[in-house]
């Protein structure tokens, strides 16, 4: 045990867990969330299997994970299971031995729900009750499943607190299936006895998220676009806010969950973030103010502004309080310095995409 008063109740849950152990179950491995968690549970010396259709995920995360791991000489185990959450055999087969699932594997794209919605509630919907049945069967200890703060809708509170729920009308198909999760754990829970906890997250952003696609999210989008000497949109007078988690504090939620002996009722819900609103102004600002030292002439890159888009909702951001108090959860990165260790991934491995493809070049004129 972490002795000391500086130890906060995680460092001492993170020493505990490479002195004993667990099982992990990591559903969406592959992708950004997935991926994040799979770094943190290996560093811990955690025994992890991951379970990916890669249809969002990457094998390229997967070897950056491992790559970064190797290099610290603390790795886990790793056993790499690639099916279906749609599929209650592919579920079933990950959850051998497993004490804790962390589900991650979703469609979680607003806008792709939108042009899709049936198939977002095949996988967000009909996987997650796949995942929960083969949990009860295998008599895992718990699951932890990602929701999403688009279950608040277009609530006009702010902060939100996880009481406010109900206050908003739903904006989205992906919302709607984040809301049935939240229903089905909560059914699972009272009529099997599997716990279930549910983590509500809000804008999360860090290390190998995909900048590229019709969905990409703003932040690596934003990256992207300065990296290449492009220039960047923002929607609306840049104004609207919102709550932006880097992953690593998403990845200690999702271990605080899993361990808690706290009994907090009916599968409980959290809200997960920094508790902190950024202007959309301010985030490029930030971003801009970071990539300066590795390109001097973003420094002039000034944003376009486009219309608002439809449905957009102005200010969004957390309470944490409940999740502070009952899982002792407290931000080790704020959106400032989740920044700066992101935009250093994001350079870096820019650099090395850039390499690669002289390589590729040269290769080809050979």
């Amino acid at each position: 045990m972490i002795s000391g008063v500086d130890a906060s109740p995680y460092e001492i849950l993170r020493r505990e867990l490479r002195d004993r152990p667990r099982t992990w179950l990591v559903t969406g491995v592959a992708g950004f969330i997935g991926s994040n968690l799979l770094e943190e549970l290996l560093g811990l010396g955690q025994r992890v299997v991951g379970l990916d259709n890669f249809s969002t995920g990457h094998r390229a995360n997967l070897e950056d994970v491992l790559a970064a791991v190797a290099a610290t000489q603390h790795g886990g185990t790793f056993r790499l299971i690639e099916g279906d959450i749609r599929d209650v055999k592919a579920c079933k087969k990950a959850m051998r031995g497993v004490d804790f699932v962390l589900h991650q594997a979703a469609l979680g794209s607003v806008p792709r729900s939108i042009d899709d919605p049936a198939t977002s509630n095949e996988v967000n919907v009909d996987g997650f009750i796949k995942v929960l049945i083969a949990a009860n069967e295998a008599k895992v200890k718990r699951v932890v499943y990602a929701s999403s703060c688009a279950v608040y809708g277009d609530s006009p509170m702010c902060p939100l607190t996880e009481d406010h729920f109900g206050t908003g009308l739903l904006l989205s198909p992906y919302a709607a299936t984040k809301l049935t999760n939240e229903i089905y754990a909560d059914v699972f829970q009272r009529t099997y006895g599997i716990q279930c906890v549910g983590l509500r997250y809000f804008n999360v952003f860090g290390p190998r998220q995909d900048p590229n696609g019709a969905y990409a999210a703003v932040i690596p989008r934003w990256i992207a676009k300065l990296l290449n000497g492009e220039r960047c949109e923002i929607l609306g007078d840049g104004e609207t806010s919102r709550d932006f988690v880097h992953v690593s504090n998403v990845a200690q939620a999702n271990i605080l969950a899993a361990l808690s002996e706290r009994s907090v009722g009916q599968s409980p819900i959290y809200n997960v973030a920094c508790g902190r609103e950024t202007s959309l102004n301010e985030l490029y600002r930030m971003i801009r103010l970071g990539l300066v030292g590795h390109l001097p002439a973003i420094a002039v890159n000034f944003p376009i502004h486009g219309p608002f888009r439809e449905g957009d909702i102005r200010r969004s951001s957390a309470d944490i309080s409940r999740i502070r108090q009952q899982l002792q959860y407290e931000p080790t990165h704020s959106t400032a310095q989740g920044l700066g260790q992101a935009l250093e991934w994001y350079v870096e491995h820019s650099a090395k995409g850039a390499a690669k493809q002289g390589e590729e070049r040269t290769a080809a004129l050979a």
